[in-house]
């Protein structure tokens, strides 16, 4: 907001307090018309000098015309104009601004439809331009940013405006900027929001990555069956030539299921006899040590729980 108004009202009472100083002066009681003539054209002098001051803030600049001519661009600070024959038609504003703008129901060259949302910083560095070469420069980015945005949408894959947004917004503030400098105005930047779809496409996009999920998690899958069933075979073929390293292999495996779970294991008495083991008693006996062993290691940890307690 300019405050060209309080400066032009201080400026207005101080001229005319002067006048008032002048009549007194020639006149105390203001009854001679010398006085009066003084205070007319005191006032008249306030009155254009209010007029003709103006203001402008840090971020504007004035463009001022003389008789519908440019005459020179004004600001920022206070300035004076000439009542009547100029007159300032536009304020511009050069600090950097944002606008939004959209493309909706637009197909992209797959024959998607899509709603794209994206934001314009911009910033007016030629106030002369701006003012002279095109009407209503706000409107006119507008339309240039939306038109530029359809276009790229229509060029433009469905998976690539997806994956590739820097991409767009790149070429979108290329495509602007060339538009708009004409106009004394630089687009700095451009960035896309948001991509909106239809909602069936959606649904059919995400079943689709949930498919290909599903493919590669049984790819992979397959390939861990295929490095297990290599590592079996360079198992089995080591065993092969060694039949006592087979031999502690299995007992080690009968003693941890017997140890872990506490379950009856049924071996074949093919296997036992196999595995060296003695026969079916010397099974049953190698059972009985494993159970006995650990009904030990239980009632210690027993004895130790209730001693713990106890002392608590």
């Amino acid at each position: 907001m300019r405050n060209d108004s309080s400066v032009a009202t201080l400026l207005f009472i101080l001229v005319m307090g002067l006048g008032v100083a002048l009549a007194f002066a020639v006149d105390s009681e203001l009854k001679t018309g010398v006085s009066q003539m003084t205070l007319m054209v005191f006032f008249v002098i306030a009155t254009l000098i209010a007029w003709s001051t103006k203001v402008a803030s840090q971020w504007n600049r004035a463009i001022v015309l003389r008789l519908g001519r440019f005459q020179a661009m004004r600001g920022p600070g206070i300035f004076f104009i000439i009542p009547i024959i100029d007159s300032i038609p536009y304020w511009i504003d050069i600090r950097v601004i944002t606008t939004a703008f959209k493309a909706e129901k637009t197909l992209s060259k797959d024959t998607v439809p899509v709603d794209v949302d994206a934001v314009l910083f911009w910033k007016v560095i030629d106030p002369k331009k701006a003012a002279l070469d095109v009407a209503e420069y706000y409107s006119a980015i507008n339309w240039a940013a939306q038109t530029a945005l359809r276009d790229v949408i229509g060029k433009t894959m469905l998976a690539d405006m997806l994956e590739g947004r820097e991409k767009i917004s790149s070429l979108l503030q290329t495509i602007i900027d060339e538009r708009t400098e004409p106009w004394g105005i630089n687009v700095i930047s451009v960035e896309v929001k948001d991509v909106l779809i239809p909602q069936g496409l959606e649904a059919a996009m995400s079943m689709q990555a949930q498919a290909e999920r599903e493919r590669q998690a049984r790819v992979i899958l397959g390939d861990s069956e295929r490095q297990i069933a290599d590592k079996f075979n360079q198992a089995a073929k080591m065993y092969e030539d060694n039949p006592t390293a087979f031999h502690l292999r299995a007992m080690n495996m009968l003693y941890e299921g017997l140890k872990t779970n506490s379950t009856i294991v049924v071996v074949p008495s093919t296997a036992v006899e196999t595995m060296g083991l003695g026969g079916i008693n010397g099974t049953v006996g190698m059972v009985k040590a494993i159970q006995k062993e650990k009904g030990k290691k239980d009632e210690a940890y027993r004895t130790r729980f209730r001693n713990d307690a106890s002392e608590d």
